[in-house]
C-alpha cells in the first residue's frame, strides 16, 4: 500500500478491515520505510538495495540479486500480481492507474516475464496453486496513493480478504506493508503479519523493508541480498517457532 503513515492507519475508522487484521495478527508498531519517495522503497523490499534511486524515475534495469532470482534458483515459484497491468511481462511505465515504478521486478531480468502477470492471475478459488511467494500491487487509486484509505481498505478486503481467511488455517503467511508514510521525516509505516504461523499481538522491535525482505529470504533458506544481509530476521512472533 502506498503512502500513509502508522498514525494514518492503525485505530482509524476509515480501515476497518485492515485494523481487523491488526487485532488478528502481528502489528509492528516500530515499523518503517528506508527512504523517500516510493520506487526506492519497493527496490528495497525487493532486492536489498534502493540501487541509488532517489526519485520514480522509469524505466531501468538491475542485474542484481534478488527475491525472485533467489527463490529460482532453490526451484520455488515467485509471482508478481499487479492491478491494471496491461499484458503478462509488460515493461510499460505507466498505462492508466498502472505504474511500474510500484513493480519492482519487471526491472530485473533475471526475473522471467511469465513471473509478472495481471491482477486478473490472482483467484480465491485457487489459493492451493499460488506460488511459493506472490507480490500483490493495488494501482494508484486502490493503494491510497492517488484515493482515500477507505477505499484501500475496501480493495484489500476484497482482493485478499479470502487469502487472508486462508492463511489463518494452512500454515501461511499474509504481510501487509506500505511503502513510505506521507513524506514525514520519521517515515513510520504499518506493517501486518498474520497467518496461523503468527502470535497475535503488537510488536515494538524496530523493522524496516530490509528486516521484512530477510525474513521472507530465511524461510526459504535463500542468500539474503543486499542489506537483508544485515538485516536480522523477525524473531518472536512465531507460533510454536522459536
Amino acid at each position: 500500500m502506498e503512502n500513509h503513515s502508522y498514525g494514518d492507519i492503525v485505530g482509524n475508522a476509515a480501515a476497518p478491515f485492515i485494523n481487523g487484521l491488526a487485532r488478528a495478527g502481528a502489528l509492528f508498531t516500530r515499523s518503517f520505510a528506508v527512504t523517500h519517495p516510493s520506487e526506492p522503497n519497493y527496490l528495497a523490499l525487493f532486492s536489498g538495495s534502493t540501487h541509488g534511486i532517489t526519485d520514480d524515475s522509469c524505466p531501468h534495469t538491475f542485474r542484481s540479486p534478488n527475491l525472485a532470482a533467489g527463490l529460482a534458483a532453490e526451484r520455488r515459484s515467485f509471482t508478481g500480481f499487479a492491478e491494471n497491468l496491461p499484458a503478462v511481462g509488460s515493461k510499460i511505465c505507466v498505462r492508466g492507474e498502472y505504474a511500474r515504478k510500484h513493480v519492482p521486478w519487471v526491472n530485473f531480468p533475471n526475473v522471467p516475464a511469465s513471473a509478472s502477470r495481471p491482477l486478473s492471475s490472482f483467484t480465491s478459488s485457487q489459493l492451493r496453486a499460488l506460488p511459493a511467494v506472490s507480490w500483490v500491487i493495488p494501482n494508484l487509486c486502490d493503494d491510497m496513493h492517488d484515493c482515500s484509505v477507505a477505499t484501500g481498505d475496501s480493495w484489500l478486503q476484497k482482493h485478499l480478504g479470502g487469502y487472508a481467511r486462508w492463511a489463518m488455517t494452512h500454515r501461511s503467511l499474509l504481510i501487509v506493508t506500505w511503502d513510505e508514510d506521507d513524506g514525514g521525516a520519521a517515515n513510520q509505516i504499518p506493517t501486518i503479519f498474520i497467518g496461523q504461523v503468527v502470535k497475535p499481538g503488537r510488536y515494538g522491535q524496530r523493522i524496516t523493508h530490509y528486516n521484512v525482505l530477510a525474513t521472507i529470504e530465511a524461510a526459504y533458506h535463500l542468500r539474503r541480498d543486499g542489506h537483508a544481509a544485515t538485516a536480522a530476521p523477525i524473531t518472536g512472533i512465531w507460533a510454536g517457532i522459536r
